[in-house]
């Protein structure tokens, strides 16, 4: 470990008895148990939040969560003598979620909607004037990247020297923007809006990045971690996204995504309008957007072969996951 990272260390009321480093983070050992020492990514201002989400979790009894500890001044945020802002969290020995393995998945699941059932900001107690951030509304931000995939498109068009990425996005474009625009229709007639107003005002908060590689599985249960990106919004927000970042391992497998969201549905049950709000998530081409997003704002003197190969990948998934709402939601555009 860094002199810098042994002196914020120096701020907490801990007895350090070893440190080990990890991608981007260090592991403590001490006195008091395992912990993480990681730079911190999110604001002054916003540290309290999570740590009242988190240790209200904590007090319920049967989540483990990755909660902030406070330092000798009080404060959830540590600076070291380079300016750099660190946070100390609790952690725990384990492996993250092998999505290799069903069970797993599966249990991942349960373990997601037992959160979903807990996590309601109005629920928690002294909350000291504190309100958590809202989440976008969905058809603003279906209706930004339909903007944006224009804008690619116009640039690419006007590119005199296009290579094999370019040619390919051109090819494929007009079939994945149509999509995204039904989707985008498909959306305003549904039963979004109500769901999402229902949120605000239940004040259901999400997790904002549940995937395998923030679920640990420890000789304590699972542990869930890296509640950063939380925020009030529509709790299957969160399914959708472990379902999809699953379902492209195994190329839409109809069975899987079927156990998994009867997994989640084992614990908490979901509407018509919940499923009607996975699927249209699902529908939209949000890869081929990114993929065409992060192009765009790149070098564009050299395109790695992965990124040719990333949308190729794409493109050959997309009649996949169409088939795979069709199968699973009866949802067909």
């Amino acid at each position: 470990m860094r002199e810098y990272e042994l002196e914020v260390l120096e701020q907490y009321e801990i007895e350090v008895k070893g440190t080990r480093k990890i991608r981007g983070a260090f592991f403590c050992e001490a006195k008091e148990g395992t912990m993480l020492l990681k730079e911190a990514d999110v604001s002054d201002r916003r540290a309290p939040l999570l740590y009242t989400v988190l240790h209200n979790l904590e007090e319920e009894g049967c989540f483990h969560v990755d909660t902030p500890i406070f330092n000798k001044e009080g404060n959830l945020i540590s600076e070291s003598r380079d300016g750099s802002r660190y946070m100390l969290k609790k952690w725990y020995s384990g492996r993250e979620c092998d999505v290799k393995r069903e069970y797993e998945i599966l249990q991942a699941c349960r373990n997601l909607a037992e959160l979903h059932s807990k996590m309601k900001w109005k629920a928690i107690k002294d909350t000291k004037g504190m309100h958590p951030p809202v989440g976008r509304h969905l058809r603003e931000e279906f209706l930004s990247h339909n903007r944006e995939l224009k804008k690619v498109r116009t640039f690419m068009r006007n590119r005199v020297s296009k290579g094999a990425f370019e040619f390919l996005l051109l090819e494929y474009f007009q079939q994945m923007y149509t999509l995204a625009e039904r989707v985008t229709k498909r959306l305003e007639e549904s039963e979004y809006d109500n769901l999402y107003q229902k949120s605000i005002e239940n004040q259901s908060l999400v997790h904002g990045d549940y995937n395998y590689h923030n679920i640990l599985f420890t000789q304590k249960g699972i542990a869930t971690t890296n509640f950063e990106h939380f925020r009030v919004d529509v709790q299957v927000q969160d399914l959708y996204y472990f379902l999809r970042k699953v379902m492209e391992k195994y190329q839409w497998q109809e069975n899987l995504g079927k156990a998994m969201l009867d997994a989640y549905q084992s614990v908490r049950p979901l509407d018509s309008g919940e499923l009607e709000y996975i699927a249209l998530c699902l529908a939209y081409p949000e890869k081929f957007w990114k993929t065409a997003n992060t192009y765009y704002h790149s070098n564009k003197a050299w395109i790695p072969e992965k990124n040719v190969k990333k949308l190729q990948m794409t493109i050959a998934q997309t009649e996949e996951r169409l088939r795979f709402l069709e199968n699973i939601f009866t949802f067909i555009l």
